[in-house]
């Protein structure tokens, strides 16, 4: 080689315990470069990590292993390689085309003079410029310590950039299930990045939810929310994940009900006021954890769950207002005969209309939770005119025709969306397109879009199966009459998506029968 480094004697460093490495790029055309890097580096540890070298030999070399591999803490870049600038052009790739701002680039060279020190650092985002011939094993030492310090730091704080912006998209709607499995993965990132731990970390769960708190066993456990080795892992059980000295060390957290340390990792236990406790794991602590350390693991697992459990709250409230709407349109649909599971499948008829229609999803879920209360003003309407048989008369199909007031003014003055949602479609799931409907004559897009969609649904699975007063109808019937009533009774972009998910439809009522009452396709 036409350049040698020079090591003077060094002491053997204190052999460390590996946790994990640091992978290191070597970039030079000359293979002695190599081997010399590896040879004095073979004892480099930092944060008891050890150094994986990883090596390429020409610049075009260099780029495809950067692009294929983003957790490169450091390369030792050559300037000459196939080219007289092919170092300098692994370096624009790494920074420009990559947008790689984390890597720490030191610069070799045994042609100082082919790249000049201050201009290739201001033009290329070098961190370090060094002369072959300059570097003793000591000076290799003390630059590689010092890079990996800023690399570590550097992670450290986009680790922290990631978790916080997790916390703060999560934080606009946390109370979805979704936005509080991200806003726990967020404070998880954060606690790692502060712990400077790997990013394998993981917090589990009972599939406990409040007020259920005597169907689950404790050590039932499930994943909540992962990362590193554990990402994508939500809501699989812990033996399914976990091998035996870690289950042995959540089992331990469990009975303790306090922070297990062993080895490189600690197990939290987190304390809950409604379910029997959710566990954080982190691996990859650096050292002995300090004081102020422990101090925030404490903090982590005493509030976390308790933002979990908020959540769980939130969800218990909305499924019981949920229940309570299906069982008091069922107490409803229980004075007329042979109803069955009416309206269970109104709602589900209504999601599917309402999403092939082009709703958003979270409309389309309110209709299906209001939907089922379209008829409860027949609470008022007498049973002898409610289960009669043969055709009403004027009169009585006048107090029929009550039931939508009837039905509106019961749930009018409700602040609940999904109530309100009801009230609307209780009072207008009558009208008709044409406007030749009740109770107030109103015509196209004056009727509410969730009253559109109730009606189409009401009559639809009212066609298909028997009543006290008709029979049921085939498929094809229900299909024709639904479509001849296109721009009088219905809109005409509704009937277009009935048609398109009659499918869908049938199978609704295939799931919620009333006994021997739908008619044969």
């Amino acid at each position: 080689m036409s350049e040698q480094f020079l090591f003077a004697d060094e002491p053997e460093l204190e052999t460390t315990v590996s946790n994990g490495t640091w992978k290191v790029l070597i970039v030079d055309d000359e293979s002695e470069v190599h081997v010399v890097t590896r040879l004095a580096l073979s004892d480099f540890s930092f944060q008891q990590k050890k150094l994986l070298f990883i090596s390429a030999y020409s610049g075009a070399e260099a780029q495809q292993i950067m692009s294929e591999q983003q957790d490169i803490a450091i390369v030792l870049l050559d300037v000459v390689m196939e080219t007289d600038d092919a170092g300098l052009q692994v370096a624009r790739y790494i920074r420009e085309q990559l947008n790689n701002q984390f890597v720490r680039i030191i610069l070799r060279t045994g042609q100082p003079g082919q790249a000049p020190e201050r201009q290739v650092i201001v033009d290329y985002d070098i961190n370090d410029y060094k002369s072959k011939t300059e570097l003793t094993a000591q000076k290799l030492f003390t630059v590689m310590m010092s890079s990996l310090r800023s690399y570590r730091d550097i992670i450290s704080i986009e680790q922290s950039r990631q978790g916080l912006e997790k916390i703060m998209d999560a934080s606009v709607d946390l109370f979805s299930a979704h936005s509080m499995e991200q806003f726990i993965d967020g404070v998880l990132q954060q606690l790692t990045s502060v712990l400077g731990c790997d990013q394998d970390a993981l917090l589990v769960s009972s599939s406990l939810v409040a007020g259920n708190v005597q169907a689950s066993d404790p050590h039932e456990l499930v994943v909540f929310a992962g990362q590193g080795e554990f990402e994508q892992k939500e809501g699989q059980p812990i033996q399914e994940v976990l091998d035996k000295p870690l289950l042995d060390a959540f089992e331990q957290a469990l009975n303790s009900k306090a922070i297990v340390y062993r080895d490189n990792y600690l197990v939290a236990y987190c304390s809950s006021k409604f379910t029997h406790g959710s566990l954080l794991y982190v691996s990859g602590l650096p050292g002995p954890m300090s004081e102020s350390q422990q101090k925030l693991v404490q903090l982590f697992a005493q509030n976390v769950q308790i933002a979990y459990e908020n959540v769980q709250l939130q969800h218990e409230v909305e499924d019981t207002q949920r229940e309570i709407v299906y069982r008091l349109s069922e107490a409803v649909e229980q004075r007329s005969v042979e109803t069955g599971n009416h309206v269970r499948r109104i709602a589900f008829i209504c999601y599917e209309l309402a999403i092939a229609y082009g709703l958003a999803k979270e409309d389309a879920e309110l209709l299906m939770y209001a939907a089922p209360l379209h008829d409860v003003g027949k609470a008022g309407i007498p049973d002898e005119i409610l289960n009669k048989p043969d055709k009403l008369t004027p009169e009585q199909w006048s107090v029929m025709k009550q039931h939508t007031n009837i039905g509106f003014n019961i749930l009018k003055d409700s602040k609940r969306s999904i109530i309100q949602a009801g009230a609307i479609i209780a009072r207008e799931h009558h009208e008709r397109w044409d406007g030749s409907g009740y109770p107030d004559g109103k015509k196209a897009e004056e009727i509410h879009v969730f009253a559109r969609i109730a009606a189409l649904a009401d009559v639809y699975d009212a066609l298909r199966h028997r009543r006290c007063y008709k029979d049921a109808w085939n498929l094809q019937q229900v299909i024709a009459e639904i479509n001849a009533q296109a721009n009088r009774q219905f809109e005409p972009k509704m009937v277009a998506a009935f048609n398109q998910i009659v499918t869908k439809l049938e199978a609704v009522l295939q799931k919620y029968p009333d006994s021997g009452n739908v008619a044969p396709l």
